[in-house]
C-alpha cells in the first residue's frame, strides 16, 4: 500500500469513526428521548385516568343526589294526597298550583288517575291535562310495580320537544294503585341537564350522559341530544358500559380523535356518565417538552463532534505507530513487532495470531462439549421436541414426544407425524406447514392428534425455523406440548360464562348472543325464528314463606320442563330473577303460541311443599316473532315482553301474541 493509500484509507477510518460515534450519541438521545415519551405517556394516562375517574364519580354522585332529590319531592307531594282516594281534576290543580315551588326541580308536573288520564297539569299552559297517558311505560311500571322510576326519553308529538318523566304512583285509602304523580324535565332545557352541558375539563374535555338503552342525554353539542350511544362510545367498548361495566380506558372516538375516557354509572335513574378528555391535550405539556428536550439534545451533538474527532486521533495514534513498524518487517529493517508503550489491546491484536490456532483448537472442542451437553438436554427436557429439514425429511424425536405419543422416531419415519393428525385437523394443519416451509416462517398451531393408544388429545406444536450465519435454512427445531386439560378448562369455562348455575339454562349473556345471531340469519336470509318471553305468576309467596331454597327447587323444576317440552334446537335461558325467555329458531308465531300454551300446561302442574303447605305458580307468556323492520334484538325482545305485560294485567296464566308493527 502507498503512503497515499495508507493516509486515504486511516481518514476513512477516523470518518467512519466520528459518523459512527456521532450516529451512535444520536441513537442514543433519540432512544432517551422514545424511551422518555413513552413512559411520560404512561405517567400522564396514571395522572388523568385517576382525574377522570373522580371526575366521572363526582358527577355520578351528584347526578345521583339531583335525582334522589326529584323523587323524594315528588313522594312528599305524593304522600299528601295519601291514603284517601286521589280529589277530583279541579282540586288536584289548585293542589299543584300551590306546589308551583316544585318547578325549580321540574320543568312540569302532571297526576293522573288510575286509568292513566292526566287529571291536572302544572303549568296550566302545556296542554297536558286530559292527555292518555296508560300506553306509556312509566305507567305501567307503577301500574305493575309501584315504586319511584325515572323514564326514557320521550317527545309528546313528532318534532315536540324531549321529556324525561320522573314518577312515583298514587295509592288510595285501602293501598290500591289510584294513579300516579309525574315530574317533567326537559333534555334540551331542563335545569338538571344545563349544569351537566356546561362541566369542561380544560379546552376541550367534556363530560355526556346516556341512558342505559343507549340514548344520549345531555352533549355539549346540542345536535347530539338523544343520538345513539354509537356517537360518543367507542364500539369495541360500547355493549361492556351500556351493561353496566365502569372504568377508565384509551380509545378512538367515533369521530375519530383519540381521548381518554371514564365511565361511571348512575345506578338511581338507570344513566351512565363518561367524561372524556383528547389525548391532544392531555399529552401537550409532554409534548412541548419533548420538542425543547430535541432542540437540547441537537445542539449537544454539534457541539460533540469536534470533540469526538480529537478523540478518535487519539485513540488512532498507536495504530499509525504499528503500521510503521509493520512496514519495517515487510521491508526486513525488523524481525519482530516492539510496542512497549501500546495499549493492552494493542498487545493483544500482536498476539492474536500466534495463538489462533490454539484457540481454534479449543474452539472445537468446546463446540463438541457443547453438543454433548445439547443432547444430554434434549432426551431429558419434558417437552416433546423433534427437528425437520427444509425437505420435509424428520431428523429427530425427543424421548419425551416418543413417551406423550406412544410413536418412536423409526415409527414416523415409516409414517408421517402427519398422518397420527386427528382426520377433522388435518388438511387445516397440513396447509399451515406447507405455508410456513414456502415462506420460512415459525410455525405454530393447535390441533388434536391420535396417540398410539388410540387416544385423541390436544397439542400445541411450534417451530422454529433455524439458520445459518450466511441466513441459509437448515430446517425446522419444534415443540409439541399436552394442552387437552388446558382446553378442557377453557370448554368449562366458556359453558359456564353463558349459563346459569342454579338451572343449567342460558343466562342473559348467553341468550342474548342467540338472539343476535338469530336476527343476523334473519337479515342475511330471512331464516324465521319465535320468542317466548314470559315471568313467574305467584312466586314471590314461595321465597318469602319457604325461603330461598323452596324458590330454588321451584326454579330447577321449571328449567327441567322447559328443557322436556322443546325441541333441541331451541334455546331456553333464565334471563334474570324469575323471568325466562325462549327461542326458537325456524318457528313462526303459531307453532311458538302453541309451545307456549303446552308450557304454561305442564308449568302449572308443579309444586313444591313446605311445612305442609302445597305452592303453585302460573305463566304470562308473550309471543312474537322476527319480523320486517327489526333491526336490533331489543326491538323483539320489546315486543314479547309487551305481550307478556298484557298476559299479566289481562288475569296471568294466559298466552299474548304480540304482532309485529306493520311497514
Amino acid at each position: 500500500m502507498t503512503q497515499s493509500g495508507r493516509r486515504t484509507g486511516r481518514r476513512s477510518l477516523r470518518r467512519r469513526l466520528l459518523i459512527g460515534l456521532g450516529m451512535g450519541w444520536a441513537v442514543i438521545v433519540c432512544v432517551l428521548m422514545v424511551a422518555l415519551w413513552y413512559s411520560g405517556q404512561d405517567r400522564i394516562r396514571d395522572v388523568n385516568d385517576t382525574h377522570l375517574e373522580y371526575e366521572a364519580r363526582l358527577i355520578a354522585q351528584q347526578i345521583d343526589q339531583e335525582v334522589e332529590l326529584r323523587l323524594a319531592a315528588l313522594q312528599q307531594l305524593a304522600a299528601t294526597m295519601a291514603p284517601r282516594a286521589v280529589p277530583d281534576a279541579a282540586s288536584l290543580q289548585a293542589r299543584l298550583r300551590n306546589e308551583s315551588g316544585l318547578l325549580t326541580l321540574f320543568d312540569g308536573l302532571i297526576v293522573t288517575d288510575a286509568e292513566g288520564r292526566v287529571q291536572a297539569a302544572w303549568p296550566r299552559s302545556s296542554g297536558r291535562r286530559g292527555t292518555d297517558v296508560s300506553d306509556r311505560l312509566s305507567f305501567r311500571f307503577q301500574q305493575q310495580v309501584g315504586r319511584p322510576h325515572v323514564s326514557e326519553p320521550f317527545t309528546e308529538q313528532p318534532g315536540g320537544t324531549p321529556w324525561i318523566l320522573f314518577s312515583v304512583p298514587l295509592a288510595d285509602a285501602w293501598g290500591h294503585f289510584a294513579g300516579m304523580v309525574g315530574g317533567l324535565i326537559s333534555v334540551e332545557n331542563g335545569s338538571l341537564f344545563a349544569k351537566l352541558r356546561r362541566i369542561r375539563l380544560g379546552r376541550q374535555g367534556f363530560a355526556v350522559v346516556m341512558t342505559a338503552s343507549g340514548k344520549v342525554l345531555t352533549h355539549p353539542r346540542q345536535d347530539h341530544l338523544l343520538a345513539p350511544a354509537a356517537s360518543v362510545v367507542p364500539s369495541a367498548w360500547r355493549e361492556l358500559v351500556l351493561d353496566g361495566w365502569q372504568g377508565t380506558l384509551t380509545g378512538a372516538l367515533p369521530s375519530g380523535k383519540t381521548a381518554l375516557q371514564s365511565y361511571r354509572q348512575i345506578w338511581t335513574p338507570g344513566w351512565i356518565v363518561g367524561v372524556f378528555l383528547p389525548a391532544d391535550q392531555a399529552f401537550a405539556p409532554l409534548r412541548t417538552f419533548l420538542n425543547q428536550l430535541w432542540l437540547a439534545g441537537g445542539l449537544t451533538i454539534l457541539l460533540m463532534l469536534p470533540m469526538l474527532a480529537w478523540l478518535i486521533h487519539l485513540l488512532l495514534r498507536p495504530l499509525r505507530r504499528l503500521t510503521r513498524q509493520i512496514e519495517a518487517v515487510r521491508h526486513g529493517h525488523r524481525d519482530y513487532l516492539d510496542v512497549p508503550d501500546a495499549s493492552h489491546e494493542i498487545v493483544q491484536l500482536i498476539e492474536a495470531f500466534n495463538r489462533m490456532v490454539d484457540t481454534s483448537l479449543e474452539a472445537r472442542q468446546r463446540l463438541l462439549n457443547r453438543q454433548a451437553f445439547l443432547d444430554a438436554v434434549l432426551d431429558s427436557s419434558p417437552v416433546g421436541m423433534f427437528v425437520y429439514d427444509m425437505q420435509g425429511e424428520l431428523l429427530y424425536v425427543s424421548p419425551a414426544l416418543t413417551e406423550m405419543t406412544g410413536h418412536s422416531l423409526v415409527d414416523y419415519q415409516a409414517d408421517s407425524m402427519h398422518s397420527h393428525i386427528h382426520p377433522d385437523d388435518r388438511q387445516r394443519v397440513l396447509d399451515y406447514w406447507l405455508a410456513s416451509r414456502l415462506s420460512e416462517h415459525d410455525f405454530q398451531c393447535q390441533y388434536r392428534y391420535v396417540t398410539a393408544r388410540g387416544e385423541s388429545i390436544w397439542m400445541d406444536v411450534h417451530a422454529s425455523l433455524v439458520r445459518l450465519e450466511t441466513g441459509k435454512a437448515l430446517g425446522f427445531v419444534g415443540t409439541m406440548k399436552d394442552i387437552t386439560e388446558h382446553r378442557e378448562n377453557e370448554a368449562l369455562q366458556r359453558w359456564e360464562a353463558e349459563h346459569d348455575p342454579l338451572t343449567g339454562l342460558l343466562n342473559r349473556r348467553g341468550f342474548e348472543r342467540r338472539m343476535e345471531e338469530a336476527l343476523a340469519d334473519w337479515l342475511k336470509g330471512a331464516v324465521p325464528a319465535a320468542l317466548i318471553a314470559f315471568d313467574l305468576d305467584h312466586f314471590k309467596p314461595i321465597n318469602d314463606e319457604g325461603g330461598h331454597a323452596l324458590g330454588d327447587r321451584m326454579l330447577s323444576l321449571i328449567a327441567r320442563t322447559l328443557a322436556a317440552r322443546i325441541r333441541r334446537s331451541d334455546f331456553a335461558a333464565r334471563y334474570g330473577g324469575d323471568e325466562f325467555a325462549i327461542l326458537l329458531p325456524g318457528c313462526g308465531v303459531e307453532q311458538a303460541r302453541r309451545t307456549a300454551e303446552a308450557l304454561r300446561k305442564a308449568v302449572g302442574a308443579l309444586s313444591v311443599t313446605h311445612e305442609g303447605r302445597s305452592y303453585r305458580v302460573s305463566l304470562s307468556l308473550g309471543v312474537t316473532a322476527l319480523a320486517p323492520g327489526d333491526e336490533t334484538i331489543g326491538q323483539v325482545m320489546q315486543r314479547a315482553d309487551d305481550a307478556s305485560y298484557r298476559a299479566k294485567a289481562a288475569g296471568r296464566d294466559r298466552v299474548e301474541v304480540e304482532a309485529a308493527p306493520a311497514g
